[in-house]
């Protein structure tokens, strides 16, 4: 039996007898690995790309805002624009050291302002500034000190005119705005040498209109400008400037107890110092409008009982005589007649000498005037044409 059974497997083909066996050994080795591997759910979505953060770029600093342009109202533009203009001029007579001695002294006496009028170095300022100088000098803001000549004064509107020889771009006029455009409550500037203290700028409003001030003369100064921007001594013949840095006026004088500042202040308008300059300018006086006549003192004709301005003299061969004007005369009795009394100018009333100057004074020569006159009682209207007179 046991050679039976090893016959058979001598018979059998080996490779044919080892397959089974392989095959159950690869079964159970795949159902091991089953067993051993973990359940997987379904595959986890890829995680997003996080994107590396870019490096910083630098951050420039904020701009410094744009500084707005100032109007040209602006007070600090105005000073800006102005005060280069404005001037110290100083006032020197010279005096003699003892009674007996030759020796001259020349000493300050006064200082003022005065402002550019022209690029030909003509500076304005107050006739009372250069009252009675021997010598005078005009100083820059920035210290440049120029000698000045005199080339002509008008006392009766407390005006004068200096010139001298300075570098063309020291010489900057101030424009020159018409005064009689002025309202009350317009803001103003001046801009001066208070005390000594050189270009000094004060602000203020136009107080009033239209006053009257007397000049060293003694005669009326009209149509005057009020304001209570501060004008203090030193500011004399400095200007008055309106909000846009124009010339309105220039500044003459105060009215104060103390002789300081009291907030009233008083400048020459710039309708007569257009007038009045140029004249100096050209001729070294100011020749003013007149109508041929000598006119009686006011207190004398108001004594009579008379209204209005009385005509003393009629000048001859002038205009006023051909038109057939008359002055006072005397009866046969030697009693004082009335010839013709001036009611009006052009429409407009006068009681005053003051009155009629008033009315004349911003005419020129060669004008005409209505005047309304009166004469034993009758009433007739002449028309004039004005005169020079000095």
């Amino acid at each position: 039996m046991t050679s039976h059974f090893f016959s058979m497997l001598r018979d059998m083909n080996p490779m044919r007898s080892l397959f089974p066996a392989f095959l159950l050994i690869a079964l159970l080795a795949l159902l091991s690995l089953q067993l051993r591997a973990p359940r997987r759910g379904p595959a986890p979505a890829p995680a997003p790309a996080v994107a590396e953060p870019a490096a910083a770029e630098p951050v420039a600093a904020p701009a410094a805002e744009a500084t707005p342009p100032r109007p040209e109202n602006d007070a600090r533009e105005v000073y800006k624009r102005v005060s280069p203009s404005v001037v110290a001029v100083a006032n020197h007579a010279l005096i003699r050291r003892g009674v007996f001695s030759f020796q001259l002294l020349e000493v300050p006496q006064g200082t003022g302002c005065g402002f550019v009028w022209d690029r030909k170095g003509h500076i304005v300022s107050n006739y009372h500034v250069v009252h009675q100088a021997s010598t005078l000098a005009v100083t820059f803001p920035d210290g440049s000190r120029h000698d000045a000549v005199l080339v002509g004064v008008a006392p009766d509107y407390d005006l004068a005119v200096l010139k001298i020889d300075a570098p063309a771009d020291k010489l900057v006029p101030i424009a020159v705005a018409a005064s009689h455009a002025l309202e009350v409550g317009e803001p103003v500037y001046a801009i001066g040498n208070p005390f000594g203290l050189d270009t000094t700028l004060s602000a203020g409003l136009v107080s009033a209109l239209g006053r009257t001030i007397t000049s060293m003369t003694g005669r009326k100064i009209h149509d005057v400008i009020q304001t209570d921007a501060a004008i203090n001594p030193g500011n004399s013949g400095g200007p008055l400037l309106s909000a846009s840095g124009a010339l309105v006026g220039v500044n003459t004088a105060i009215l104060s107890p103390s002789g300081a500042y009291a907030g009233i202040g008083f400048a020459v308008p710039s309708d007569t110092v257009s007038r009045v300059v140029p004249q100096l300018i050209e001729k070294g006086r100011v020749t003013r409008a007149g109508l041929g006549v000598r006119l009686l003192p006011d207190h004398v004709t108001a004594r009579s009982g008379v209204e209005g301005v009385a005509i003393y003299a009629v000048d001859e061969r002038t205009l006023a005589a051909r038109a057939g004007l008359e002055g006072i005369g005397v009866n046969r009795r030697g009693e004082l007649i009335f010839g013709d009394v001036i009611q009006a100018v052009d429409g407009v009333a006068v009681v005053t000498i003051e009155d009629l100057q008033a009315l004349l004074d911003p005419r020129r020569p060669g004008e005409q005037a209505r005047l309304t006159v009166t004469r034993d009682g009758r009433r007739r209207d002449v028309v004039l044409t004005l005169i020079e007179e000095e």
